[in-house]
């Protein structure tokens, strides 16, 4: 573990403790609480429409603006921006936003309190180039960046301006990439780059990031960046954000999985969540993921790792067995709870993705049909879908036995050799005191058996780490599922918590599966999509198209939620399918390299497609550019018809 380490403590919630950062009034880092911030999404040449939309956010609680620069004329308009807003009694500090234009950055940092600069495009272009480079012509380029770069840093020690050095997975150099490849390590090398050329002044008002729009990179990349802060001796507070992470209830969840992860880990000083929606409608979302750890070291004590078998910064599924579709050799399957129905009929099934038709008499089955139901003690009298396992209570299963896909469910104390079990599953509800020494020797001699694992815990995660941890280094083999109950919350509440508390461990390759159980917390239907859901944000089951969209801001070229909903009303179907949606070319091409095909504004009214990183056709008329998209998509062989129901 002493190589891997990242944190204070993999079970007890610690924030791990970085140097204050003074931006303006708000302080950021050391013992300071986490802070919440957004973007603005105006044209910053527009003094009076970004003001406005920078109160809606104050008001909304934001606490940092971060306003976008593109090039010397919004830099110094940012000045008559801060005016007005001081003029109207609002003092929460600027940030100015650069990418490519250094000269805007100098201006910048004389105005505003803070800059944030991307190491990927500040001094380098991006032309998918590999270049091989000798240690001596390495250092010339550094040499080069370092000229480029010394000026701001002069200016920014010299006026008390802070910093974010900010790395994007989709904008790293070519540099970058030919040295390190397109890995987590090229991410953190990229930052710290600059940050020892700012060290080197003296110059230590620095905030950093590692942000993407894949969750698992982005959490390995943060993970790396602190592990090696801790080697060199730095504690440079942290800005947390997934880019891109979409709209709706799949960027909440998105966002949740990529920064609920660090944040369970007491990693993250300051926080954005970057939605395709308004900025003041991002600022509740972070405050929600924020608030779990105002109190979250009074948690119930946790029996420390020693030794962490898991490798934090890479993704590697944890090997179990093969328990019908239930184990490393499937995707995590998703069981539904129908608990807490009087009675179980084929309705009930319609919100878990089965839509059964009478005057057919057959079962149509969605991408997100849960693939097991609990049902406790109740009886289906009904058959159902060839796809569907019944999960009940092991006294209820004995008079159902001889059904069809139906399972028992055991509690710890009454698995036993002697209890009839089924020959091909058998589920075991366990948290982590019920894992004594002589359950875990049961449970290695059955490779039927499959864990239902369920914690009490206010710090549940790291407790529910804590149990697979010990099955791995008893050398036990059998799968578990990743159960969480949830009582009397919003559905963005649900889906942020759960998204955080599961998707922690689906991202270190933990859990063969999810069962949320949500009493009072909204629709079955969004609770049912919520866990397929989390699967798909981190990445461990797709049953849906996703689309990486960056939020709206100055910069972007178009309507972004209106071109995200015209395209996703036309591709939802298209199952496993990633679509990249960019207002500018801050980010398109790098994220490109993640999507299967890109939408990116390039210049007013004029759109670029992309298969991949390479630009397909360039400059397509707004109008006609999603119709281009699809046809795009069927050049390619991905396209299929949308059925009718």
């Amino acid at each position: 573990m002493k190589d891997y380490k990242y944190c204070n403590s993999l079970t007890q919630y610690s924030r791990f403790k970085t140097r204050e950062v003074q931006v303006g009034n708000v302080k950021i880092g050391g013992d300071n609480p986490i802070v919440v911030q957004s973007m603005t999404t105006t044209d910053t040449m527009d003094t009076e429409a970004t003001v406005e939309q920078s109160i809606r956010m104050i008001d909304a609680g934001c606490q940092l603006v971060r306003i976008t620069a593109p090039s010397k004329r919004e830099a110094e308009n940012l000045r008559n921006i801060k005016n007005e807003l001081v003029k109207r009694g609002y003092h929460t500090p600027l940030v100015a936003d650069i990418h490519f234009t250094p000269n805007a950055a100098e201006i910048a940092a004389k105005i505003v309190e803070k800059v944030r600069v991307n190491p990927g495009n500040y001094a380098d272009k991006k032309k998918f180039e590999h270049i091989e480079y000798t240690d001596e012509e390495y250092q010339k380029e550094l040499d080069r960046i370092r000229v480029r770069f010394l000026p701001l840093v002069k200016i920014c020690k010299e006026h008390g301006t802070a910093m974010r050095i900010g790395t994007n997975h989709g904008s790293l150099s070519d540099r970058i990439l030919s040295r390190y490849g397109d890995t987590a390590l090229g991410m953190v090398e990229s930052a710290m780059e600059f940050l020892r050329i700012c060290e080197s002044e003296g110059y230590h008002n620095i905030v950093l990031s590692m942000k993407s729009s894949n969750t698992q990179v982005m959490v390995e990349a943060y993970r790396l960046l602190v592990n090696h802060m801790m080697t060199a001796g730095m504690n440079y507070p942290l800005h947390l954000g997934v880019t891109e992470a979409g709209e709706g209830e799949d960027g909440r969840i998105k966002s949740a999985v990529g920064i609920g992860t660090l944040l369970e880990d007491g990693l993250g000083d300051t926080v954005r969540v970057s939605l395709t929606e308004e900025p003041e409608f991002e600022i509740p979302v972070a405050q929600e993921l924020v608030k779990r750890y105002s109190s979250r070291n009074e948690h119930q004590n946790i029996q420390p790792i020693e030794h962490y078998p898991i490798h934090p910064f890479e993704y590697n599924r944890r090997q179990t067995n093969q328990v019908l579709n239930i184990g490393s050799g499937s995707a995590p399957v998703v069981v539904a709870d129908l608990s807490l129905k009087s009675e179980i009929k084929p309705s009930s099934l319609f919100a878990y993705g089965y839509q059964y038709s009478v005057p057919l008499d057959k079962w149509n089955i969605t991408d997100q049909a849960a693939d097991y139901i609990f049902v406790n003690n109740k009886t289906i009298d009904f058959e159902i879908p060839g796809t569907l396992g019944v999960i009940q209570t092991h006294k209820t299963w004995i008079k159902n036995r001889d059904k069809p896909r139906h399972f028992p469910f055991f509690t710890a104390k009454e698995y036993s050799p002697d209890v009839e079990k089924s020959a091909t599953l058998n589920m075991v509800y366990c948290c982590v005191e019920d894992l004594t020494e002589g359950l875990i020797q049961l449970l290695k001699k059955d490779e039927t058996v499959v864990i239902m694992l369920d914690t009490y815990n206010e710090h549940g995660m790291a407790e529910q780490r804590k149990v697979v941890v010990e099955l791995i280094q008893n050398e036990c083999d059998t799968p578990v599922i990743i159960g969480r109950a949830y009582g009397n919350l919003s559905a963005d509440q649900l889906q942020l918590q759960s998204a955080t508390d599961m998707g922690a461990l689906l991202i270190d390759g933990i859990g063969d599966g999810v069962f949320l159980a949500a009493e009072n917390c909204g629709p079955e239907r969004m609770i049912n999509q919520t866990a397929f859901g989390i699967l798909q944000a981190s990445r461990t089951r797709i049953s849906k198209t996703e689309y990486i969209s960056c939020p709206s801001c100055g910069r972007t070229l178009f309507d972004l939620q209106e071109v995200t909903a015209k395209i996703r009303s036309r591709t939802e179907h298209l199952k496993g399918v990633k679509i990249g949606i960019m207002g500018c070319i801050v980010n398109g091409p790098g994220e490109m390299a993640d999507a299967d095909y890109g939408y990116v504004g390039t210049g007013p009214g004029k759109i670029s497609l992309y298969k991949e990183k390479e630009v397909v056709k360039r400059n397509v008329p707004e109008k006609q550019a999603v119709d281009d998209l699809i046809s795009l998509i069927k050049e390619h062989g991905d396209w299929i018809e949308l059925q009718e129901a």
